[in-house]
C-alpha cells in the first residue's frame, strides 16, 4: 500500500535507511492534528511530550529566542528531538497558515519496534538517532 509516495518519504531525513514500507506504516497509523493560522504548536522551553511532527499541509515558522530561524512547509519535520530525549523544546513553532501535521509519538515507535519481529524495525531508533546527530 503506497499512501505517501517515495518522494515524500525521502524528504523525511529522520527515516533515512529505514524501509519505505515501515515508514508508510508509521505514517498511516499516526494521528493527525490541525492548527489554524497563527496558532502556537509548541513553545520554546515547554516539556517535550515525546512527540515529533511532520507537516502534511500548511506551513510553520520556527523561532528561537523570538527570532524566526526557518519556515517549514509540507513534508518538513519538527520536534523530532523529543522522540529521542526528554529535553525541553528548543524552539517555538507557529502555524503560518492552516496546518495539518502527522503526529509521531515515541510510544507509537516503541510499540512498533517491540511488536514486530522484522529486523529493520529494530533499527528504527538507532537510525533515527544517527540521522538526528548528522543534522
Amino acid at each position: 500500500m503506497k499512501l505517501f509516495g517515495r518522494e515524500k518519504i525521502q524528504k523525511l531525513s529522520i527515516f533515512n535507511g529505514i524501509d519505505d514500507s515501515v515508514v508508510e506504516e508509521i505514517l498511516a497509523n499516526a494521528a493527525r492534528e490541525t492548527f489554524p493560522s497563527w496558532e502556537t504548536i509548541m513553545q520554546q522551553g515547554d516539556f517535550p511530550n515525546s512527540t515529533g511532527y511532520i507537516i502534511e499541509t500548511g506551513s510553520v515558522d520556527v523561532s528561537i529566542d523570538d527570532s524566526i530561524k526557518a519556515n517549514l512547509t509540507e513534508w518538513d519535520i519538527f520536534g523530532e528531538i523529543a522522540l529521542l530525549n526528554e529535553e525541553p523544546r528548543s524552539a517555538t513553532v507557529v502555524a503560518t497558515s492552516d496546518t495539518t501535521v502527522i503526529v509521531i509519538s515515541q510510544d507509537m515507535l516503541f510499540e512498533m519496534i517491540n511488536n514486530d519481529d522484522n529486523s529493520i524495525n529494530k533499527e528504527i531508533m538507532r537510525r533515527m538517532e544517527e540521522n538526528l546527530e548528522a543534522e
